[in-house]
């Protein structure tokens, strides 16, 4: 199990961010800021970042108002 925003999902081994997201097909595109155990992360990063068992993921989202 990985937590992404407390929501649990499936972990079935330890994987980069950027394979991650694209098993559980997240649309992190544009526009998303991402930590990885409170530490964010770069996007070049991602490619690199192992994600393990229990570890916690946080998503923000750009959005745009005014």
């Amino acid at each position: 199990m990985v937590y992404i925003n407390d929501k649990k999902y499936p972990l079935k081994k330890p994987q980069s961010l950027s394979d991650l997201f694209i098993s559980l097909k997240m649309d992190v595109s544009k526009g998303i800021a991402v930590a990885l155990n409170n530490k964010v992360m770069s996007r070049s990063d991602w490619n690199k970042s192992m994600v393990n068992t229990n570890d916690n993921i946080i998503l923000i989202k750009a959005t745009q108002g005014g």
